[in-house]
């Protein structure tokens, strides 16, 4: 299996709620416009809307690194007025390994599956 997956959650800081909810509908459609690997990008928002999750599947790493790159400075914004850790699992790329370095970013390993 060559796909990616993650989920990331966002602490959104106080008082940023709709910024981080306009900065996210800009991801949705950049996603849509440029994207050419992606499968699958939900994004879920608590009740008092102080906490973001994703979830993000892609054909692979580098659609993962392409997604990324076609954010554009939306990361960059969304990282400005959230705290983001993020749980990835499947693969072990080493340049998407890379290219999270520095951030709150666990790796997962296959290990136990039940699949159709």
């Amino acid at each position: 299996m060559n796909r990616f997956q993650a989920v990331v959650r966002f602490a959104i800081h106080p008082g940023k709620g709709d910024e981080f909810k306009r900065i996210a509908e800009d991801m949705i459609g950049l996603t849509r416009e440029k994207d050419t690997g992606t499968v699958r990008l939900d994004i879920f928002v608590n009740d008092d809307g102080s906490e973001a999750v994703f979830y993000e599947e892609f054909v692979s790493p580098e659609a993962r690194l392409e997604h990324l790159a076609n954010m554009g400075e939306n990361v960059a914004a969304m990282l400005a007025i959230g705290d983001m850790r993020a749980d990835v699992w499947t693969h072990a790329d080493p340049a998407l390994r890379a290219s999270v370095e520095g951030y709150d970013v666990r790796f997962y390993t296959p290990f136990l599956r039940l699949a159709p």
